[in-house]
């Protein structure tokens, strides 16, 4: 091989390097730059690998972007809300309803349960839930794939 094909070649490596590291360090891949199947797909599986108890209302925010649906109370001195990110898509309207959602549920900003909404009770439902007398039991998340 020639010395000016070798060059070109490593010239064209050097370009390729570059733009790698262009794309790496500044595409911004959050969920809002997202279409709509991509951010499903990125949703379904963040929220498939949350850990009860360990997961804060403000990372919601941060790592999902903002949600589709919300909800919040407060009583009893504390903060309970529900944030609805989509997983599913049901039907081609434009529109986002809690069918295409999954929910999570955050009391004093702390993940305390998630599932897809058609297990969703409703908000006063689970107020009047979480602040009855029982015994302890820990839920265990339903699985959203």
């Amino acid at each position: 091989m020639s010395k000016k094909v070798v060059v070109r070649i490593l010239l064209a490596l050097a370009a390729y390097g570059v733009f790698v590291a262009l794309v790496v360090n500044f595409y911004d891949d959050s969920p809002a730059n997202m279409k709509w199947d991509d951010r499903e797909a990125y949703n379904r599986q963040f929220i498939s690998e949350l850990k009860l108890g360990k997961f804060k209302f403000e990372q919601a925010l941060e790592q999902l972007g903002s949600p589709d649906i919300t909800e919040a109370k407060k009583s009893k001195d504390k903060n309970y809300q529900v944030l609805f990110y989509r997983t599913q898509h049901v039907k081609s309207d434009g529109i986002t309803t809690q069918d295409e959602c999954s929910y999570l549920l955050f009391i004093d900003n702390v993940l305390v349960e998630y599932a897809k909404a058609n297990h969703y009770k409703g908000l006063e439902a689970i107020i009047t839930e979480h602040t009855t007398v029982q015994t302890p039991q820990e839920k265990s998340p339903v699985s959203i794939n």
